[in-house]
């Protein structure tokens, strides 16, 4: 999407009820048992509009079962790529997509399971096209790019049947008069979706279900899943001005499936209209179009649920350009302890830091301080899992882990380097990865001491931090507590997200684009 259309869309978004897709059921299809039905709300039959076989087709029903098929093919069929890169998150993917990208090659974020760089499917669109680019990467010293390849002998498809008639079609609309429609898959609760319903194929091999929804609309199912539904209103303010900035700058994020955004964890929480309630629908409507900047563009709107009393600079956690109102702010309002003066990236000082406990805007909260314990053996599984996970070279030789050290912390205490040694060598964990290869983590956050047998053998390492999540952003934890002592919802913002400024989002001198850097 270009900037010019880029622009343009999110203009349109700042007229209300321009819809932004929401993908809410992401991988229908990824078990055959899987299942969704979708109801009206009220006995009004849903307007179904597809295409099968070149024939449009429109079908009234008053409920819908989705089921899957597999059809199988009488030529097996080839479907591979080139995984260029592996990350745990898409900030890191999408800055290491730029990085191939200036090397000249056309590429795409995806997300299978971790997020990954794509050689562009559509580009390098046959075998020999996939492994001269391969074969030119290694030339040029490029390791870790790999082909993955799978041979199908069946395709998985999604089915209904209205009166006593089955369809299968690849794309399919639902719509409702009243723009509610409820929506109960296998291994998700019974939700009611605003707007519009959209059942469309995605890059794996199965369906994901689109929810097309005004943005104003969205932050109602977004809000109170975020903050909390009984948060202080300022609180709740600062969130719904947060995450709204948050879904209007992060609506690439999933190009190559054909729609924005999705409605978990990896972006946001959203829950559609289930569990609304009047308190985060007064903060919605009472900061409605506001956005957060900084020179007059969209901030990236990072947050978590609890920093462990710091927050951390975007480059802590995520390679990429540095963010000017992304730093490392002490979380507290009571001076408890001086960055310049003590550094976190001074073991002394981070273990001293992490033991003080008194005077933070989270502290008592359960995730502010944590001590998780586990042994060599589960250790060692943690990793080896991890290793296969991202096709690591070393997945199929590492058995045990003979001893973990922390060597880089940024100055917000982060670990940006961990050593992990094995009878195979050291295996080296960058920033998040920590994370994704072990289980205790909560946060890059910690330390690390070894657990010793009575006879000195080691038994496993005790993980000791503070936080939940990236600690990049806004506090939610913290959030509740600054609004709980009167601070206002801009005040608030401007604590965890220095020099920024709020605005509408239909200000003319705002620069709506997707640039990460600013």
């Amino acid at each position: 999407m270009g900037l010019l259309s880029v622009c343009t869309q999110l203009r349109a978004i700042a007229s209300d009820p321009f819809p932004i897709e929401v993908g809410v059921i992401q991988r229908f299809g990824e078990e055959l048992k899987d299942e969704m039905v979708i109801t009206s709300p009220n006995g009004d039959p849903l307007t179904l509009t597809f295409e099968e076989n070149g024939e449009s087709q429109t079908l009234k029903t008053d409920r819908l079962t989705l089921e899957i098929e597999t059809v199988p093919l009488t030529k097996p069929k080839v479907r591979e790529k080139i995984v260029l890169s592996d990350h745990a998150t898409f900030e890191t993917a999408e800055t290491s997509a730029k990085t191939w990208e200036a090397l000249g090659l056309k590429v795409e974020v995806t997300q299978p399971g971790r997020w990954q760089v794509w050689a562009d499917t559509e580009v390098y669109n046959s075998p020999l096209l996939r492994r001269l680019l391969l074969e030119s990467l290694r030339d040029d010293g490029y390791e870790t790019p790999y082909i993955e390849t799978e041979v199908l002998e069946e395709l998985v498809t999604a089915s209904f049947v209205v009166s006593g008639k089955r369809y299968t079609p690849e794309k399919l609309e639902i719509r409702h008069p009243e723009k509610r429609i409820y929506v109960n898959g296998s291994d998700a609760p019974k939700r009611l979706y605003p707007g519009s319903l959209r059942l469309q194929p995605n890059s794996y091999g199965n369906y994901t279900l689109v929810n097309l929804v005004p943005v104003e609309t969205y932050l109602r199912g977004v809000v109170p899943h975020e903050i909390g539904p009984n948060a202080p209103l300022e609180a709740v303010k600062a969130q719904a001005i947060i995450a709204r900035t948050y879904a209007l700058r992060n609506l690439h994020r999933f190009k190559a499936d054909d729609y924005e955004i999705c409605a978990n964890t990896h972006c946001q929480v959203y829950w559609g209209l289930s569990d609304t309630n009047q308190r985060t629908d007064r903060a919605i409507k009472a900061t409605a179009k506001q956005v957060l900047t900084y020179e007059n563009q969209l901030v990236d709107a990072l947050y978590s649920s609890t920093t462990g009393g710091v927050t951390a600079f975007f480059s802590d956690i995520w390679d990429g350009g540095q963010r000017p109102y992304l730093r490392s702010v002490v979380d507290s309002t009571y001076g408890v302890w001086d960055l310049e003066k003590r550094p976190l990236n001074q073991e002394k000082n981070f273990r001293a830091f992490i033991n003080q406990q008194q005077g933070f805007n989270e502290t008592g909260s359960r995730a502010f301080r944590w001590r998780r314990e586990s042994s060599i053996e589960n250790l060692s599984e943690d990793l080896n899992r991890y290793l296969k996970r991202i096709n690591h070279p070393d997945a199929e030789t590492v058995t045990t882990i003979e001893e973990m050290r922390v060597t880089a912390r940024s100055r917000s205490g982060r670990i940006l380097e961990m050593e992990v040694e094995t009878e195979k060598g050291i295996i080296t964990l960058e920033k998040t990865e920590v994370r994704s290869a072990f289980g205790p983590p909560r946060s890059t956050l910690f330390y690390i001491d070894p657990v010793l047998k009575s006879n000195g053998e080691l038994q496993g390492y005790r993980f000791i931090g503070g936080g939940f999540g990236h600690g990049v952003g806004l506090s939610q934890i913290g959030a509740h507590h600054l609004a709980k002592q009167g601070w206002s919802a801009q005040e608030i913002l401007s604590f965890y997200y220095p020099e920024t400024e709020i605005i509408p989002l239909d200000e003319p001198n705002l620069q709506l684009q997707l640039t990460n850097d600013h």
